[in-house]
Parts: C-alpha cells; structure tokens; sequence
C-alpha cells in the first residue's frame, strides 16, 4: 500500500523527527511512505482575516500541487469526523482492497486548509476539537496509521 503525507511546514526538533522516523521506519514493513514537506507561509502575529485567507490559499495551491491526480485525500481537520483507531484501520483496509491501494493524508499549516483543499479530501478526519501543532500531528498520523496496519492484520500492539 502507498501512504502519502502531505504536510505544510517542516520538522525543526529533533524530537519530532526521531518521532517520524521511528514510524516510517515500523511502516517499512506494511506500506510505501511517501511524507511530502511543503513550505508554509509567514505568519505575523497581527494579521487580518482577509490576510489569513490568502496565507491558506497560497498554501492550498501547494498542496494541491502535490497531492497526485486520482488521490484519495484524507484531510485533516477540526471540523472532520472524528473516527476510533478501529475505523481508521478499515479505511485503510478498504483502501487497499478496492480503492487502488493508495491514501494521502493532508496536514495544513497553522492556520488550517483552504477550502479548496477540503472541497478536494474525500473524506475529513479530526484528532478532536483540540488544536495541535502541525509538527505533532504529523507523529500521531503516523503512529495512527501504524496501529491500523497492525490492527489489520491482527497482530499485537493494539490495547
């Protein structure tokens, strides 16, 4: 199976990176990884709304620019369903047996998508109401999409 990550920002602790390294590497037995960084806007702290919407666009536009055409996008986002580690792992499940074998997760920036890259998602998925920093929601997709390989396939890891 094909896992692809598109993200915005790139990973500047180390912390974060050992984080995704470590689940890239537990991946390496169940799919390809594909994790595409993309550059993020500048983002002053005193910005209008109008200011916001154009830093999202331009962003959108670089995240439609990655994501490959005939993609199943998954975006992640506050205002997504939020599903169990089980329902997860059956749309990966589903994916892979009649979907073509191939999902990309998308991760926005601070700011969050643009509407044209949630018109764009098949589906939307949120990790709760809470908002967490990109860098971190990186680790916990992967750590998720790990646990519903493992799930999947019945062996232990899964609580």
């Amino acid at each position: 199976m094909q896992i692809q990550i598109v993200c915005v920002g790139k990973l500047k602790e180390k912390y974060w990176s050992d984080g995704v390294a470590e689940y890239a590497k537990r991946l390496g037995a169940y799919a390809r990884l594909d994790i595409r960084e993309l550059a993020d806007e500048k983002t002053p702290d005193s910005m209008s709304a109008v200011e916001e919407e154009q830093v999202r666009v331009r962003e959108g536009e670089r995240i439609l620019g990655a994501v490959k055409d005939g993609a199943y996008v998954i975006a992640l986002a506050i205002d997504g369903e939020a599903w169990t580690s089980e329902q997860l792992a059956a749309q990966l499940e589903q994916r892979a047996v009649y979907g073509g074998g191939a999902v990309t997760f998308v991760i926005g920036g601070s700011l969050g998508l643009s509407a044209a890259v949630l018109a764009r998602a098949n589906k939307k998925l949120s990790f709760g109401r809470m908002t967490y920093p990109h860098q971190m929601m990186r680790v916990l997709l992967l750590e998720q999409v790990y646990r519903g390989f493992k799930i999947n396939r019945g062996e232990p890891y899964h609580k």
